[in-house]
């Protein structure tokens, strides 16, 4: 199969990449690296030429209108003139639908569409990633203003990315779909992923702190909890981070 991958230069992208031409397919990645731009639609026709199926991992919730929003716009156009469609498969937040975190309201309405588009999609909401959980952790220590212990699953993008390319080349929904929920293997508090992270870095303890996260704003509040009927898997957070490097790319 030919496979396109939007964003995929970025953590979850790369990925996605790895794993699909693992399996034998031929990919694509579309990202401004390879001349791709989302934005305006620039190099999409060329890049979609051919191919059956699109994993749309691309997302900056720093610029989510630009990236999210219009990406996904021209994305859907380019699509819709294909001769035959290709089969879009879309990642999302888990909690998108319930959650007020702007960057979550963002995600439910790229959502919807997707869903009004009547292409034929896929759309899988995962927790957060591991990367992201650790990024979180760091950013919310140093201030003693009290310890938060909102539960969450973080999951591991590599074990995302194999979901994803397993319902790229899967059966074709005529129309849109969802998928169960992806997250990780178990549950964990604020406070337990900063202690793991503190452990992985060789610096002491310290309290945590909610409010004033700067870059990790938009993620802060998303909740990270699936549905009925989630698919749990994965490294697990600790086991991620024992494989990585002491400064951990969000």
């Amino acid at each position: 199969m030919r496979i396109v991958v939007t964003g995929g230069s970025g953590v979850l992208g790369t990925q996605v990449v790895h794993r699909a031409r693992e399996l034998g397919h031929q990919v694509v990645p579309a990202s401004r690296r390879w001349g791709v731009d989302l934005s305006t639609g620039e190099g999409l026709g060329a890049v979609l030429a051919g191919a059956d199926a699109v994993v749309h991992a691309a997302a900056n919730p720093r610029r989510s209108r630009l990236v999210d929003v219009d990406g996904t716009v021209q994305l859907l156009a380019a699509i819709a003139t294909m001769i035959v469609p290709a089969h879009l498969v879309y990642v999302s937040l888990v909690g998108c639908a319930a959650s007020k975190a702007p960057y979550a309201r963002t995600k439910r309405a790229v959502e919807t569409m997707i869903e009004d588009s009547d292409l034929p999609a896929t759309i899988v909401r995962s927790t957060r990633f591991h990367p992201s959980a650790a990024f979180l952790a760091r950013a919310m220590v140093g201030a003693r203003r009290g310890v938060s212990r909102e539960p969450a699953r973080p999951v591991d993008p590599a074990w995302v990315a194999s979901e994803l390319v397993s319902h790229a080349v899967g059966e074709r929904p005529d129309g849109c779909v969802h998928a169960p929920d992806l997250a990780g293997p178990e549950m964990l508090t604020t406070d337990q992923l900063a202690d793991a992270v503190l452990a992985h870095d060789g610096r002491a303890h310290r309290f945590l702190r909610m409010p004033g996260l700067g870059r990790a704003r938009a993620f802060a509040t998303v909740a990270d909890l699936p549905g009925p009927g989630a698919l749990l898997g994965g490294s697990s957070f600790g086991d991620w981070l024992g494989r990585q490097p002491l400064s951990v790319r969000r």
